[in-house]
């Protein structure tokens, strides 16, 4: 009787097994599609936040230059969240758009007067950082795990660069500064202060014949000078190095050059607005500044900048003509000459401002030579220049707070005046970023 009992049993183990097998399969089925999930459920996180995190870098450096054309925080914002969202808009970034539009993923812009520490709400307003949370992106298989979503973000900080060591697109003249005088006393000048950046009458500074006129690597032809000054020379130099100096004087092509800055196209200039646009604002002294000697002389008979026929006050704080300020003021209220290309104008901010090397001219060089380097700073070309015959000044007005140029940063944040860049930073406080 216990045989066939027996055989029964026996007989079920096999379906026994196949209940076995069948929970079994289905755990590894659900430990696969865990594991394929998280690769592309993963992957799709990845590429999204990449594209984000582009999003949030072209958002933050466009609010950085914004905030050091204008110094305006409002309108540096809007910058940011305008190009956020046109950025959005861009090829593959569907989601991004969908989810910035429905309110669910949210831009916050800030500013810092310092990078390291950066903290929100200082002024003056230098950094800018542009942080998007709450991209929610649903998942495809890893809800097999318990997840429904993932959900990822973005953050970019963007200002000024370290100053310029390595400095190119540069005013292709030089000034005259104190050795022995480091750059944060600004090689000899004073901040706000006026002064001839260069003369067609002195250049004993130099040398005979040099009129502080910088070599240009293909020649030293009118042609080549008038577009340099326009702005067309990408020549680089580095501080230690030294500035190649050219004889000659060159006055017609110079005029011609800078002039397009202030939207005066003359000579062989003439048709190349596109080229070499003019700033955004124009205004200059009225009456142009002078070289001569005015009153009050003092009974040395000197020549000196004059305005008005009375020679320039010793504090750069009492000048009564346009100067940096005014030209910063009509930034900042929108007073434009010349309306800025992102508005369909024509202007282009900073046209009238050249980082100008500064040269160590205790010696003197004949004809061709070089001048020890000794740094960079920063000038506001003040009006056009006029030619009377072979006689020409170009006034210019040292600013401390940097210009923007093209060039090799150092390796801290800025510190003083000098030339510098617009560049990204890493967020500290999003180590993603």
């Amino acid at each position: 009787m216990r045989q066939p009992q027996r055989a029964k049993m026996l007989s079920a183990t096999p379906r026994r097994q196949r209940g076995i097998v069948a929970v079994i399969f289905t755990i590894a089925l659900v430990a696969v599609l865990g594991m394929v999930g998280l690769a592309l459920d993963g992957a799709h996180g990845m590429l999204n936040k990449t594209r984000l995190q582009n999003t949030v870098d072209a958002a933050a450096l466009s609010a950085a230059k914004t905030l050091d054309q204008t110094d305006d925080t409002v309108l540096a914002t809007a910058e940011a969240l305008a190009m956020f969202l046109t950025n959005t808009l861009g090829t593959g970034n569907a989601e991004i758009a969908a989810s910035y539009s429905g309110g669910q993923l949210t831009v916050s812009v800030q500013f810092s007067t310092t990078l390291h520490p950066f903290v929100p709400g200082t002024t003056p307003a230098r950094y800018v950082n542009v942080t998007a949370t709450n991209l929610r992106l649903p998942g495809w298989f890893i809800p097999v795990m318990g997840v429904n979503e993932l959900v990822v973000g973005a953050s970019a900080v963007a200002g000024p660069s370290p100053t310029i060591g390595t400095a190119c697109n540069i005013a292709p003249m030089m000034m005259c500064g104190t050795p022995d005088l480091p750059a944060t006393e600004y090689y000899g000048y004073t901040m706000g202060e006026a002064n001839v950046m260069k003369s067609s009458t002195n250049s004993f500074d130099i040398g005979p014949g040099n009129f502080q006129l910088i070599r240009l690597g293909g020649g030293q032809g009118g042609a080549d000078v008038r577009e340099a000054m326009a702005g067309n020379y990408a020549g680089c130099l580095t501080t230690g190095d030294s500035i190649p100096t050219e004889p000659g004087n060159t006055v017609g092509p110079v005029v011609q050059g800078l002039n397009t800055r202030f939207g005066i196209y003359s000579g062989p200039m003439n048709g190349t607005e596109s080229e070499y646009p003019p700033d955004v604002v124009v205004g200059a002294p009225t009456p142009p500044l002078t070289y001569e000697d005015c009153p009050p002389v003092g009974g040395d008979g000197s020549d000196k900048i004059c305005y008005d026929n009375a020679a320039l006050p010793e504090n750069p704080d009492e000048y009564t003509f346009h100067n940096f300020s005014d030209y910063q003021a009509a930034i900042t209220t929108h007073s434009y000459d010349y309306y800025p290309v992102e508005d369909n104008g024509t202007g282009v901010f900073n046209r009238r401002i050249l980082a100008v090397p500064i040269g160590d001219c205790s010696g003197t060089t004949n004809g061709q030579g070089d001048v020890p380097i000794l740094g960079f700073l920063c000038y506001y070309l003040l009006q056009p220049a006029v030619q009377k015959g072979n006689e020409s000044q170009v006034y210019g007005q040292f600013i401390g707070d940097g210009c923007p140029i093209t060039g090799r940063p150092g390796p801290a944040p800025i510190t003083g005046p000098g030339p510098y860049i617009i560049q990204l930073y890493k967020d500290e406080t999003a180590p993603a970023s």
